[in-house]
């Protein structure tokens, strides 16, 4: 087995890359990470170097992580800014540090990317899968960050992140490797054998339920049309849209924009087959929208934007219509993004993400694993206390 480390995505073959990528990992295919890097929105003269790696035995590529040199930590969304600081206290040198996850993404998905017979190695449950497979995949994941570890030590990095991996790849990390490991949360909507929205509806307790009812109702009445706009319908216009929603959150935000308008035009030519746009239109004109990315059980809610105040149409754009979607389509889970308890209040449910971690200095490590000790049990509290007080009457009926 041996460790290749392209220049670019673009001088990876796409079907091979894409081989390795799991149906409902849309983030690391091919034609996305290509596009971050044509658009320039990571690569030189940015602080997302990326340095991906690949296994191969003879001519056959088994593996690969989606691996990034950092000199900040913006984007990222698994926060790491206090460890920084304590180590500038301390002295020492937090920068440059190593990440494995998709720039600006912050959602569950593969990180040691495998070929499909290996993949069941590092599935979250592993009792049914066949052993071989299991050992082989194993040992390939290991060989990887062995390799990046290495990578690490000879480019003097400071740790080595894995964010938002699955469970079972954070399970082998952490007890199999020995990194670190971190356990935040989110808020996911979930279909529970729902046919139609009504019975989604009917899952809510009363009040939320008459609330969804209302907000929907606003819009209604407030003359917009929403349209649904998916793979090969989705043309210029659209795109042109949803980059001026874009620049718009930005600036309400006060925030520098982490893509670029190029970033949008690659991916709706490259990738038309995994958008899902919802877009609110009023007097012919596109006035609000969100940009959100389908893989097969799971949608992904990641941009919304607006050009200006409209009452509820922002939930009807992030979450009434990507539900319906999704029921309609039989989709397991609604993932919108990092953040943001009004998500909660509407019935995306509290659920643990991930990130394990790699720490060079010795000193650095017994810090940041007592602190990850603390903010574990913390973390696990609070998200069993949500999901206590959850509007979704049949998550309630767990406890």
């Amino acid at each position: 087995m041996r460790i290749v480390v392209p220049q670019s995505m673009a001088s990876m073959d796409r079907d091979q890359w894409n081989a390795l990528v799991g149906d409902d990992d849309p983030f690391c295919d091919h034609e996305f990470l290509d596009a971050l890097e044509r658009s320039g929105v990571v690569g030189e003269k940015t602080s997302w170097i990326p340095s991906h790696v690949t296994a191969w035995r003879g001519p056959d590529l088994v593996g690969a992580i989606p691996f990034y040199m950092r000199w900040d930590s913006y984007g990222e969304y698994i926060f790491d800014f206090e460890w920084a600081a304590a180590y500038a206290r301390a002295g020492l040198k937090y920068y440059p540090k190593g990440v494995v996850a998709v720039p600006f993404t912050p959602v569950t998905g593969s990180r040691l990317l495998l070929a499909p017979y290996l993949q069941p190695a590092l599935a979250d449950n592993t009792e049914s899968a066949d052993q071989n497979a299991v050992s082989s995949g194993r040992e390939v994941a290991g060989f990887m960050l062995n390799a990046l570890v290495d990578m690490a030590t000879r480019a003097d990095l400071s740790g080595l992140h894995f964010l938002f991996p699955r469970k079972g790849e954070h399970d082998f990390m952490v007890k199999e490797c020995g990194l670190l490991s971190r356990v935040t949360h989110q808020y996911h909507w979930e279909n529970r054998d729902y046919r139609t929205f009504d019975d989604y509806l009917a899952d809510l307790r009363s009040k939320k339920r008459k609330q969804v009812l209302h907000e929907r109702a606003e819009v209604v009445g407030q003359g917009f049309k929403i349209e649904i706009v998916e793979g090969e319908d989705v043309r210029d216009e659209h795109v042109e849209a949803i980059w001026r929603f874009y620049l718009s959150t930005a600036a309400c935000k006060g925030s520098q924009p982490y893509l670029v308008r190029e970033t949008f035009e690659l991916l709706a030519q490259t990738w038309k087959h995994r958008l899902v746009l919802v877009l609110a239109s009023r007097g012919g004109r596109y006035l609000a929208g969100t940009f959100n990315v389908r893989g097969r059980h799971t949608l992904f809610g990641r941009y919304w934007g607006s050009e200006g105040y409209f009452p509820s149409l922002h939930f009807e754009c992030c979450y009434w219509s990507l539900i319906e979607y999704a029921i309609a389509r039989g989709m397991r889970t609604v993932e919108a993004g990092a953040q943001g308890e009004h998500k909660f209040l509407r019935g995306f449910n509290a659920r643990p993400t991930y990130s394990a971690h790699w720490i060079a200095h010795v000193g650095g490590k017994r810090a940041i694993q007592d602190f990850l000790g603390h903010e574990r049990e913390h973390n696990e509290a609070m998200i069993e206390g949500y999901n206590r007080a959850s509007p979704v009457k049949s998550e309630r009926s767990k406890f």
